[in-house]
């Protein structure tokens, strides 16, 4: 169980976050066109793996909007974006804000990911959603580097993450 703060009040995860040098645990999230994809989808490429309460928050907008535009440097490796919200949600956002170099992906099914990753928020009112995660998977599916950010309503070290790649 890994302790982080919303605007200051302690909540608490399931888990801890893969630390480097984990095999990435595997998962099944969902895409815009409802399709089920798992780590093994985007084998043989790096994945950065933005993982965020809602796109429908200040924060998770601005990261997201960041890793599209980083994502244009970095044609070998694959983004997800990945949150609790509808696929459907996610489309609309992305088509609004021109963010088209990311692939959004969505919990919808299932927490399983959540849990497996260790940002499962269990108390507090965002129990049920993730936290805000970053995690780097190498083309070997092994964890790179990996940041649980202290404060959810904080963006994550995109510096440390992007340097990793």
């Amino acid at each position: 169980m890994a302790i982080i703060t919303l605007q200051g009040n302690e909540t608490h995860t399931n888990g801890e976050l893969p630390k480097t040098g984990d095999d990435a645990p595997d998962f099944s999230l969902v895409t815009a066109e409802l399709g089920d994809v798992s780590l093994a989808t985007y084998k043989g490429k790096k994945k950065l793996l933005s993982i965020v309460p809602s796109l429908d928050t200040p924060v998770c907008a601005t990261s997201t909007k960041k890793f599209n535009d980083a994502a244009k440097e970095k044609s070998d490796v694959v983004f997800l974006m990945i949150a609790s919200d509808l696929p459907f949600a996610m489309s609309r956002f992305c088509k609004a804000e021109g963010v088209d170099n990311v692939i959004a992906l969505s919990m919808m099914r299932s927490r399983k990911f959540a849990k497996d990753y260790g940002v499962l928020i269990e108390d507090g009112p965002l129990a049920g959603i993730t936290a805000r995660a970053i995690v780097v998977i190498d083309e070997n599916e092994k964890v790179i580097h990996s940041e649980l950010v202290p404060e959810i309503a904080q963006e994550p070290n995109y510096d440390a993450a992007l340097a990793t790649l």
